[in-house]
This record gives C-alpha cells, sequence and structure tokens, in this order.
C-alpha cells in the first residue's frame, strides 16, 4: 500500500505533518479528515521497504532497505517516548501521530504509521502490534495486552520502557566490554599472518643454501610458513566452510540442542551464559506477573526469549508442574541450572506473595554478577593473549636464531 507525507491542519488551525498510508491520495485525505486533519499538502513517500509478499510478484531489490532495520535500542526509545505522551493524558492514536516526526528510521517510522492506521480502523494496539513480530517480541505485545485489559497503559509502557533500557543497557556492557579482547585477537591473528606468509620466508630463504640439517623447530616454521604462503586462499575457505557449516547446523533443534549445551559446560562462558540467562528470566517473569499476566502463560512466552533450548525446555516442565499444583521454585530446584540462592528466593516470594518483587531481585543479582564476570572474563582474556602471542613471537624468532647459532660455532 502506499504511503503518502502530509501536511494538515488540526481543528485547532495548527500546522500537523506525518505520514499515512492509503490506496490513493483521495482515500488518504478522507482517512485525514475522518481523524480531524485537513491536508493541505500531499506526495507519496518513498516506499522502500516493498516487498514480494504476494505470489508470483517479483521482488525489487533495494539496497537502502536491507539496511533499514529496526534496531532494539529503536524501539527503546520510542517505547519511552510513547510512555511519557500517554503518561501525559494525549490517546494513544495522537501520541503515535506525534512520534512519526520524531522518527528518523524510514522503516520504522512505515510501520509506526501503519500501526497508528489500525489502531484508528478499531483494533486494539496489541493486536496492531502482533503484526510486526519481527519487530515486537511475544513480551512487549503481551504486556500491551495486558495493559489494554487492565485499564494502565501509561504504566505498562512504561515499565516496558524500562525494561528494554536495563536490557539494552546490559547488551552493550557486554560489547563495549568485549570490544578490546576481540579488537587484540584479530589483530594478533593479521601479524601473525603477515609474519608467516612474507615475513618469515623472506628471512629463512637464506637458510636455502646450507648443506647442513637444519633444527626441527626451524624445519617446522619453514614447512608452516610455506603452507600459509601457497594455500592461504585454501585456508580462508576452509575456514569460512566450516563457519557456514556450523551456522546451518545450530538453526537445526538438535545443533541448537548441542549448541546451548556445549555454552553452558563451556569453561568460563558458561557461568556467564547461565547468569545471563537467570537475569532475564527474572526480570521477564516479574514484568509479565505485574501486569497481570497469569503465572503459566507468563512462563511459556519466558521459555521463548531465554536464549538455551536446555533452560527453556526446564522452565517448560515448570510450567507443567505449576499446573499441576506445584510451586514454582520447587520445579525449578530439580535442575542444578538455576543455583540455590536464585531458588530460595522464589520460594521465599511465593510463601509471602511476592513473587513479582523477589524474581526482580533476582534479576537484579544476576545483572550485577554478569557485569562483574564480563569484567572478570575480559581482565583474564587480556594476559592470555598477550602471552599467547608473546610465545608465538618467541617461537618463531627461537626458530630463526637456532641456524644462525649453528652458523657462528662451525666458522669458530
Amino acid at each position: 500500500m502506499p504511503v503518502f507525507e502530509y501536511t494538515a491542519l488540526d481543528g485547532k488551525g495548527k500546522n500537523r505533518s506525518g505520514i499515512i498510508d492509503a490506496d490513493s491520495p483521495s482515500d488518504a485525505r478522507q482517512k485525514l479528515k475522518n481523524s480531524g486533519f485537513y491536508p493541505t499538502s500531499m506526495k507519496e513517500a518513498p516506499d522502500r521497504l516493498k516487498n514480494a509478499d504476494s505470489p508470483g510478484k517479483i521482488k525489487n531489490i533495494n539496497f537502502s532497505s536491507f539496511f533499514a532495520r529496526v534496531s532494539p535500542a529503536e524501539v527503546s526509545i520510542m517505547t519511552r517516548q510513547l510512555a511519557t505522551l500517554v503518561g501525559a493524558g494525549l490517546p494513544l492514536v495522537t501520541a503515535l501521530n506525534s512520534l512519526l516526526p520524531q522518527t528518523p528510521n524510514p522503516a520504522f517510522k512505515r510501520t509506526l504509521a501503519q500501526i497508528k492506521d489500525t489502531v484508528v480502523e478499531g483494533s486494539s494496539f496489541a493486536q496492531a502490534l502482533s503484526q510486526y513480530p519481527k519487530i515486537f517480541s511475544e513480551l512487549y505485545i503481551n504486556m500491551v495486552k495486558a495493559g489494554e485489559a487492565s485499564g494502565a497503559m501509561e504504566i505498562v509502557l512504561d515499565r516496558l520502557a524500562e525494561l528494554s533500557e536495563k536490557q539494552q543497557a546490559l547488551r552493550n556492557k557486554i560489547r563495549s566490554a568485549l570490544a578490546y579482547p576481540i579488537l587484540m585477537l584479530l589483530l594478533g591473528c593479521a601479524v601473525l599472518f603477515v609474519l608467516m606468509a612474507y615475513i618469515v620466508p623472506n628471512i629463512t630463504s637464506i637458510f636455502a643454501d646450507m648443506n647442513k640439517a637444519l633444527p626441527g623447530p626451524t624445519v617446522f616454521l619453514i614447512t608452516f610458513s610455506g603452507i600459509i604462503q601457497s594455500y592461504w586462499w585454501a585456508i580462508l575457505l576452509f575456514i569460512a566452510l566450516i563457519a557456514l557449516i556450523l551456522k546451518q547446523a545450530v538453526k537445526t533443534t538438535k545443533g541448537k540442542y548441542y549448541k546451548d549445551k556445549i555454552a553452558l559446560k563451556f569453561p568460563m562462558v558458561g557461568t556467564l551464559v547461565q547468569k545471563l540467562a537467570i537475569a532475564r528470566f527474572g526480570r521477564t517473569l516479574a514484568s509479565l506477573v505485574e501486569n497481570g499476566v497469569s503465572l503459566i502463560p507468563a512462563l511459556e512466552i519466558v521459555r521463548n526469549i531465554v536464549g538455551n533450548i536446555l533452560i527453556a525446555d526446564l522452565i517448560e516442565e515448570a510450567s507443567e508442574d505449576i499446573g499441576k499444583g506445584e510451586g514454582l521454585g520447587n520445579s525449578l530446584s530439580r535442575s542444578n541450572i538455576f543455583p540455590p540462592i536464585s531458588i530460595q528466593m522464589i520460594q521465599v516470594g511465593e510463601q509471602s506473595g511476592e513473587l513479582e518483587k523477589m524474581l526482580n531481585k533476582v534479576a537484579d543479582i544476576y545483572e550485577v554478577e554478569v557485569e562483574s564476570t564480563v569484567m572478570g572474563l575480559t581482565s583474564l582474556l587480556e594476559p592470555i593473549m598477550i602471552l599467547t602471542m608473546g610465545v608465538l613471537m618467541g617461537f618463531i624468532v627461537i626458530s630463526i636464531l637456532l641456524p644462525i647459532f649453528e652458523m657462528n660455532q662451525l666458522i669458530k
């Protein structure tokens, strides 16, 4: 459906601008008039997001649309702005319309315009959001649905914004902490490649005319350097092929299971994955329960966002046990994935009737532990990488110097 950019006057004579989707300019003008706006100008907006959803339609490739994705950070900012506008007393449609000029991403701007029009046509806000599952998560949609049912939309939007901001902040801290070690690793690999492919062969070529057996380390270095120099393209192709195979394998159910199992058992990384999943579990479940979603449906939603199949299966079992009358804490305690302290806090929350409060505390504890674990890992990775690079450089230097020392002994 075409999208039109418009300028219009509202009932008080103030200029308004935005975008609206309609079959034709006349339909767009009629939609605006029905909403109490009087259009003064209108033009069709560049539709960067058309795709070939209809059968038999050839998809037009537009590289600008490839990069026009909606990030979680943009959704978080929009939610905070919407919560502020709704909390100030603006109707939902008016608040959505006010957000359109402030949305720089054309993909997100189009989506918000379509959501607004869907709401105007009589659908609920949650129903409108559910048409865009790639942008709005199941958690987001269900919390909005609970807010509409309870009449506390501004509170729900505020909590959603807070939840999104906390998750985004945690994600940014992890990325920033891991950025330096990853950069060091890539630079180290690049330096070693240049040494082995170009510098080492030029230096070791002086040993070619020696009529004496070379030391074992030197022979290994020359052989390995020759392989990299001659077959570097095959090595890179092999690495890319292995990465592609692994990427396809983890898309299967069995592949995801083994990937998540290895991630939980992998030294140091397993602890981080476990704590991150528990923090996400606690924060999300608390937000859903606080906003009126019953425990079993809330667990079904949480199961899909924890990011680990083993933990998701454990949550599914807990949901079944709760349906049989058992407590959440007792059910989770059968596995060693949830630490005892988290189980005890959940059990206390169930007994005191403050489960959501305890779940938030569990999330607070493990979010802090995730940050400290990431800092500990990065502080440990840096000396390990430096030591590894030092050992490799030392081996290269010693392998080059050994024949030189033997030549000096022959001269003497």
